[in-house]
């Protein structure tokens, strides 16, 4: 497969937490390692790369829907908030680590972030910085898997990549059951049906398929592994 000139790599709050044993708050020593990753592939690839960051290592909005006190839509916007934090920690390291990054939010945040303007984005792209999105796409009800999705076709990106703490798609949880098989490909059409696969969002499954944009779920805990897939190496579950 030929290397892209634009993908968008989803990561997930979970993934920020790194080693720390709650799935909470940040781990820096991840996060640092994770933004040398990053800068590997733009060095070596010459990849323009955008990232959308979810925020679940803070609060999920389904958390606090669920005892009723906190509107559905509330919850959600706090989650969006939460994004905002790992996309500011994620734009300094790589900053610090020599990476040029910039950081957007859906949600007015002007004061630590730019605001998403679609050709600004582009050209901060363009010139070889890292693009950070934050605050899932602005509004409640869409989850930031399907924030990436949507970021990705608006960019122009080529492919997006979903890094995840498993190793691809499975054909049942790899976790409960030793005999799951891992999946190379998979069609759009099976992991939206499938129920036993849930690693990514039915409704951005949905978005992607209808837009032909191939999504490669992978581990990013791995070193080289975002250098790996980008390159087309096969690792993870290419869904297409």
């Amino acid at each position: 497969m030929e290397t892209p000139k634009r993908i968008l790599i989803k990561i997930s709050g979970e993934a920020i937490a790194g080693s720390n044993p709650d799935g909470k708050g940040i781990d820096m020593k991840f996060v640092s390692w994770a933004a040398k990753e990053i800068k590997k592939t733009v060095d070596e690839l010459g990849v323009e790369i955008a990232i959308v960051v979810g925020g679940g290592n803070f609060i999920r909005g389904a958390e606090f829907e669920s005892g009723g006190e906190v509107d559905q839509a509330t919850a959600h916007y706090m989650g969006m908030m939460t994004t905002v934090l790992n996309g500011q920690v994620l734009m300094d390291s790589l900053q610090h680590n020599g990476q040029p990054a910039r950081v957007t939010s859906a949600i007015a945040v002007d004061q630590v972030a730019e605001p998403f303007i679609r050709r600004k984005v582009i050209r901060h792209l363009e010139k070889g910085r890292v693009v950070v999105l934050s605050g899932g796409i602005g509004k409640p009800f869409m989850t930031t898997d399907t924030a990436a999705v949507t970021y990705a076709l608006e960019l122009g990106c080529q492919e997006v990549y979903k890094a995840t703490q498993v190793d691809g798609v499975y054909n049942k949880d790899p976790n409960e059951f030793k005999d799951a098989v891992r999946f190379d490909k998979i069609s759009y059409q099976k992991a939206i049906e499938d129920p036993n696969i849930k690693v990514m969002d039915k409704a951005a499954l949905g978005l992607a398929m209808e837009q032909n944009m191939p999504v490669t779920i992978f581990e990013l805990g791995k070193e080289d592994n975002i250098l790996k897939v980008v390159s087309g190496e096969n690792i993870g579950t290419r869904v297409s």
